[in-house]
């Protein structure tokens, strides 16, 4: 039987000697220790503040269009969402798509080999996971969200449509689109350099190439297919194969 991407990477892993998926957990967001850890490895960094955090969501509460309240996810979210929620679907967005356009020096990578994570780019369209929040828990679990997603203020929360499998609008969502004024906005690197920073980079969450399988897998089994997403996995495979 054929080998799902995901199960490659964990092989390669193993025999590499790596350490399989770490991950980001509930429990390191609320006692903050998800901060602490970036600004020991990547000390340059600048994270927000929880006051920053608070005004943010209160900003963007203030645009809430009417009906509940979904966070549209198109990375991590999709595989280890960390906050409540009281019911999921598979959503698809207009106008942006998902891009390795964020450099990290931390958490999936190191000062000295930085590592890639997603961001919410505009143009095309993108398949991903709508989670809708119950309105008791609004507070609670985007204050999580916000810890999780904004700890840099790396991404410029939007509300945006989000449509079913046969386009029609069931609603309004969150999305943490990329902001292009972040100095970590990478989204003009070279198909090899992705390549090669995601087969490589590491840091305390684990590595980029986990973070870019567990998404692809995170998708498939939702019964979403992404090409580009799958064609990168493929070769961020084979470059990994080469070099054991």
């Amino acid at each position: 039987m054929k080998k799902t991407a995901s199960e490659r990477i964990l092989n390669i892993a193993a025999g590499c000697g790596m350490d399989k998926e770490i991950g980001l957990t509930r429990q390191q967001l609320e006692a903050g220790s998800w901060g602490e850890h970036i600004a020991r490895d990547a000390p340059a960094v600048v994270l927000w503040t929880d006051e920053q955090r608070a005004a943010s969501i209160q900003e963007t509460l203030q645009g809430r269009p009417a009906g509940d309240v979904w966070v549209f996810a198109y990375g991590s979210l999709i595989w280890n969402p960390t906050f409540k929620f009281e019911e999921t679907r598979v959503a698809v967005i207009q106008g942006w798509h998902r891009s390795f356009c964020l450099s990290v020096s931390a958490g999936r990578g190191t000062v000295e080999a930085p590592g890639l994570v997603l961001g919410l780019d505009k143009g095309g369209t993108c398949p991903g996971v709508a989670f809708r929040i119950a309105e008791a828990d609004l507070e609670t679990e985007l204050a999580v969200l916000w810890k999780r997603e904004m700890i840099t203020g790396a991404y410029a929360p939007h509300w945006l449509d989000i449509h079913d499998a046969d386009g029609q609008k069931f609603g309004n969502a969150i999305a943490f689109t990329i902001d292009h004024n972040s100095p970590n906005y990478a989204g003009n690197l070279e198909r090899e350099v992705i390549v090669s920073r995601l087969a490589t980079a590491s840091g305390f969450l684990g590595t980029s190439a986990d973070y870019l399988f567990q998404t692809a897998e995170g998708l498939r089994s939702r019964g979403v297919l992404d090409e580009d997403l799958d064609a990168l996995a493929n070769a961020v495979t084979t470059l990994m194969n080469s070099r054991l």
